[in-house]
């Protein structure tokens, strides 16, 4: 068990904001210090051979570019490769924070880390997480993105529709149906009328959205990589009599259970 105490508490304003907008931005999720170590362990990770990680765990989103560069490379289950990322600040307060708006019944629902490489990171195409999960069940969780170098929106920060976690699940296609990729993006634009809210955030601060949120993420043309670490926290998924019509999932994105 982490020794480490919460530092960060939202108030009353910002849980307010939260469940408005479904989305809030923090400045600092945990120290300098600890983003030099996380952003050690992330280039590391980054680093490896494809052989390192199980079947799965090291995906593309995005197509190659024209030179046979991974343009939005993912890692998922990154604590599994190393354990030193289940025990940091930056987690002991999201999960604080992620108490405060989900109640105390919440759980970890698993990390990811995404590379958007420097000058030719793919930009991440709108949609809703929830698009990817299971149809049997209704989910409410919400995921923490935090970047480990300053972020702006030129080099990829979240963007957010304010407000659309209360419309439900849109539908959503594949991004582009002929590649072997896993991206998504609603059959509608959703951010045509101008109401997207961009994130730009310094290293060590956090998004926090709910898993209904329409969010985005533009590409990467800066000269440094944009290094994101995404935490997730759930309650318990509620089924549904009626299994959702996801009609645009492919069937390996989710097993038996909810994920």
């Amino acid at each position: 068990m982490s020794t480490i105490e919460a530092t960060v508490c939202l108030d009353a304003d910002q849980i307010a904001a939260f469940h408005r907008d479904g989305f809030l931005s923090l400045p600092a999720l945990t120290t300098p210090d600890e983003v030099a170590l996380l952003r050690e362990v992330y280039d590391r990770l980054f680093s490896s051979a494809a052989g390192t990680f199980r079947d799965g765990d090291h995906l593309g989103l995005a197509q190659l570019d024209e030179e046979g560069r991974e343009t939005l490379p993912q890692i998922l289950n990154p604590e599994t490769y190393a354990p030193e990322l289940l025990d940091t600040q930056a987690r002991v307060n999201a999960f604080a924070v992620a108490g405060q708006l989900l109640g105390s019944d919440v759980t970890r629902a698993g990390d990811h880390a995404i590379m958007k490489p420097a000058g030719h990171g793919a930009p991440t195409p709108w949609h809703q997480d929830e698009a990817y999960w299971h149809p049997g069940y209704d989910h409410q969780a919400i995921s923490f993105w935090m970047p480990l170098q300053d972020t702006t929106v030129g080099m990829g920060c979240m963007q957010f529709v304010p407000g659309s976690h209360a419309l439900g699940v849109r539908p959503h296609r594949l991004a582009d149906p002929e590649a072997h990729a896993l991206e998504l993006e609603p059959a509608e634009a959703e951010a045509a009328d101008g109401r997207a809210a961009a994130c730009p955030l310094p290293a060590g601060g956090a998004t926090i959205h709910h898993c209904r949120t329409v969010h985005y993420a533009g590409p990467n043309r800066s000269g440094v990589p944009r290094r994101a670490y995404i935490m997730g926290f759930q309650v318990a998924p509620t089924p549904v009599e009626t299994p959702h019509d996801y009609y645009w999932q492919r069937p390996e994105w989710y097993g038996s259970q909810p994920s």
